[in-house]
C-alpha cells in the first residue's frame, strides 16, 4: 500500500543538543492549536515516548531501524500516526550516529531515510556567528539525501537569532524557522536513559506550558505545518493484524514507578494475538491481578523503590507462588531484578525480592553490555527453538551474580557477545529488554503458553 502521512523530524548535532526540549515545545504548541498531533522517537528509549504521553497527553511510540526491517518500520510508523493530522518524530543522539562511530545504521538519519521524514536540526546558537553556517552546509552535503529542510536555534536571544538567521540563509538553502531563549526552567532533570521518568514527575506541567507559550512566539508553527505536509508517499505491505489464538488471554502488566518500560509496539503486539492486558502496581497493589494467565515485568527503576517492593510481601509472595505453580512469566531488566532472591542498593543495603532467582542484584557504578544485541537461543525453550533469533537491548547500572546463559548475546558490531537470560518453569528472565516484532514467534509462543496454563 502507498500512504502519505504528514510527518517532522526534529534532530540535532550530539546528545544534549536541545531536541527534547525544542520537539516538547513544538508537540505543546500544536496540541494548543488543536491539532491532532502524535509523537514518535528514534531509538530504543522508553522515557521519552512515556514522556510525550504522561505529560503532553500525545500517544507516542519508538522508531528503531535496527529493531525493525524497513516494511515492518514502514507498517508500524503508518498503524501509529494513520489518524493524526501531524507527527512529530524526536531524533536520538546526533543525526547521523548509528550503532557504531563509523556507521550510521538505527541513527536518526536513517529513520528519516527510511520513512522519508523531512528533518528540523537543532543548533545550540549561543556564542556562534558564521560557524553555524558551516555546520549546517556540512550536515546537509554529508548525505545527498539529507532530508534536512530547516534550522532550530536554541539558547539564544532574539536579536542574535535575527543576525544568525541572516548569516545562515545567506550561506545555505536551509531556512531557518525559529528558536528558543535560554530559560532555565526548560531544562529537564536526566536519569540513565534519556529524561526524569514520568512517574515522578512532580510540577512539569508549568514547565512545559511555558515552554509551548515560548515554542508559539519564537518557532514559525506554521512553517512546521507546511515541512510536515510537503511529503512523498511511502509504500510498504502491512503486516498482519489478527494472528486468530483460540481463547481470550489476559496478561498482567507491571506499571508503577518501578516498573514502566515497555515497548508500544510490544503490548499491540500481545493485543492483536489476542490479549487482554491487566495493569497492576507491585508497590501499591497486594496480589497479581485476577483471571491473569500470564504476567510481565518490564524494566523500570526498581532500585529506586526496593524498601517499598521489600515491604509489599504480600505481592511478593503471590508472584512467587503463582511462578512456583507454572504462570508463564517474562520479565526484563528491572523486571528481572524484582524476581532476584534479594537487591542492593547504591549504599550496600540489602532488600529482600522475590526470590524466584536464587541470585542477588547489585549496583556496579557504570553502565554495563550497554547497546543492541541479538539474542540466540542455545536450546529448546518454550519462547525459541536453538539457533532462533531475536533483537533486544540492554541499558543497565546493575548486574546480577546469575545472569543465566540460556542465550547468546551478539552485538551488531560482531566485535562482542555474552551469555545470558534466566530460564526456570514457565520463566525467562534477563536484563535484555526484547522487541517482540522482530520475531513474532516468540510473543506467539509466550501467549500459547499461558493460554495452555489457563485452561
Amino acid at each position: 500500500m502507498k500512504v502519505k502521512i504528514p510527518r517532522i523530524m526534529i534532530s540535532a548535532l550530539n546528545s544534549g543538543g536541545g531536541k527534547t526540549t525544542v520537539t516538547c515545545g513544538i508537540l505543546k504548541a500544536l496540541k494548543n492549536r488543536g491539532i491532532n498531533v502524535s509523537a514518535c522517537k528514534c531509538g530504543p528509549d522508553y522515557i521519552d515516548p512515556m514522556f510525550h504521553k504522561n505529560v503532553l497527553g500525545i500517544d507516542s511510540k519508538n522508531l528503531d531501524s535496527f529493531f525493525c526491517d524497513e516494511n515492518l518500520l514502514k507498517s508500524l510508523f503508518y498503524n501509529h500516526g494513520k489518524n493524526s493530522d501531524i507527527t512529530v518524530i524526536e531524533g536520538v543522539m546526533g543525526y547521523y550516529d548509528g550503532i557504531s562511530v563509523d556507521n550510521f545504521r538505527a541513527s536518526s538519519y536513517d529513520v528519516a531515510r527510511i520513512l522519508k521524514i523531512p528533518v528540523v536540526i537543532v543548533i545550540n546558537g549561543k556564542g556562534m556567528a558564521l560557524t553555524a553556517a558551516s555546520i549546517i552546509k556540512g550536515l546537509v552535503d554529508f548525505k545527498k539525501d539529507s532530508n534536512i529542510k530547516g534550522v532550530i536555534l536554541n539558547n539564544i536571544s532574539k536579536n542574535s537569532y535575527m543576525l544568525l538567521k541572516n548569516v545562515i540563509e545567506k550561506n545555505t538553502e536551509v531556512d531557518v524557522i525559529g528558536y528558543l531563549p535560554y530559560d532555565e526552567e526548560y531544562f529537564f532533570e536526566s536519569r540513565h536513559l534519556g529524561l526524569v521518568s514520568p512517574c515522578d514527575l512532580g510540577n512539569m506541567a508549568q514547565k512545559i506550558k511555558k515552554l509551548g507559550r515560548a515554542a508559539e512566539e519564537c518557532i514559525d508553527i506554521e512553517k512546521i505545518v507546511s515541512i510536515s505536509e510537503n511529503v512523498c508517499p511511502i509504500s510498504f505491505e502491512k503486516i498482519s493484524e489478527k494472528y486468530g489464538f483460540r481463547n481470550f488471554v489476559k496478561i498482567g502488566v507491571a506499571f508503577d514507578s518501578a516498573f514502566c518500560f515497555y515497548y508500544k509496539d510490544n503490548i499491540e503486539l500481545l493485543e492483536r494475538l489476542g490479549c487482554e492486558i491487566v495493569y497492576f502496581s507491585p508497590i501499591m497493589d497486594e496480589k497479581l491481578p485476577s483471571g491473569i494467565s500470564g504476567v510481565i515485568f518490564g524494566g523500570g527503576y526498581p532500585e529506586l523503590y526496593l524498601e517499598e517492593l521489600n515491604k509489599n510481601i504480600k505481592m511478593r509472595s503471590d508472584v512467587k507462588m503463582n511462578i512456583e505453580n507454572g504462570m508463564p512469566c517474562l520479565a526484563e531488566c528491572g523486571g528481572f531484578m524484582y524476581l532476584h532472591k534479594t537487591v542492593k542498593d547504591k549504599e550496600n543495603k540489602s532488600y529482600e525480592m522475590v526470590g524466584i532467582i536464587e541470585a542477588e542484584a547489585f549496583f556496579v557504578g557504570k553502565l554495563i553490555r550497554f547497546g543492541y544485541i541479538e539474542l540466540i537461543s542455545g536450546e529448546d525453550c518454550f519462547l525459541l527453538k536453538k539457533g532462533e533469533k531475536i533483537k533486544a537491548h540492554e541499558f543497565h547500572y546493575w548486574d546480577s551474580s546469575d545472569n543465566g546463559n540460556l542465550f547468546l548475546a551478539e552485538k551488531p558490531t560482531g566485535n562482542r557477545a555474552w551469555e545470558c537470560v534466566k530460564s526456570y518453569k514457565n520463566v525467562i528472565c534477563g536484563f535484555p529488554h526484547i522487541f517482540y516484532q522482530d520475531n513474532v514467534h516468540f510473543a506467539e509462543n509466550f501467549v500459547k503458553r499461558c493460554e495452555e496454563w489457563g485452561e
